[in-house]
């Protein structure tokens, strides 16, 4: 039975999130709010957690996961990049952009495009997620949660500990957030391809 966590969206609660961060380490998988939509997010090296998540969203070996980063500071530990894409990805972030890049050796394998060597990464614009993200020191290995066979992902916390009360360890409330999942942009050839329309403007990128 999943743990429910009332994060206040502007003034988050320490002890909770610290809590949340501990559920985390413990080898937790945790639904959680971005300024998208709610992702599914766990520890970096967890597989198990990584298994729980294909499983739940019904994914293949060819599904990017995203690292959701803090700051530029972590992201940049994570995927190569090039001077002209960084300051492409530096104006637009933190924001609603997942961009897809090739990883470093940091990048457990089994979360890389198995041709292409790349993951995806983003640096979210939402309170409640950087509190959480500056708690645990680390990015939150990530996915939308989106579920097999549905257009719209979930944006409602008591729903998601409904449907998903036995497949995840804790939910993470912290008030509405966005109903859109991320613009993906891929840059691993270094030029701006948008993969996925979504929260946000693609006009920089076209």
């Amino acid at each position: 039975m999943a743990k429910y966590f009332d994060v206040h969206p502007q003034n988050p609660q320490q002890r909770t999130i610290s809590s949340i961060a501990a559920s985390i380490r413990s080898g937790g998988l945790v639904a959680y709010p971005t300024d998208s939509c709610y992702a599914l997010g766990c520890q970096l090296g967890n597989r198990d957690g990584v298994s729980r998540i294909r499983s739940i969203r019904n994914l293949d070996d060819r599904h990017h996961f995203t690292l959701v980063c803090q700051n530029f500071g972590q992201l940049g530990q994570f995927v190569h990049f090039d001077n002209d894409v960084f300051r492409a990805i530096k104006a637009a972030t933190p924001g609603s952009y997942t961009f897809i890049l090739p990883a470093t050796k940091e990048v457990p394998r089994q979360l890389l495009h198995p041709k292409k060597k790349t993951v995806g990464v983003r640096i979210p614009d939402h309170v409640a997620t950087q509190a959480l993200l500056a708690e645990l020191g680390e990015p939150l290995l990530s996915s939308t949660l989106l579920l097999p066979d549905e257009a719209e992902p979930m944006t409602q916390g008591w729903e998601i500990k409904e449907r998903l009360d036995h497949e995840v360890d804790a939910v993470v409330d912290s008030g509405d957030c966005g109903t859109e999942p991320t613009t993906v942009i891929d840059f691993s050839s270094g030029e701006a391809e948008i993969v996925r329309r979504g929260a946000g403007d693609t006009s920089r990128f076209e």
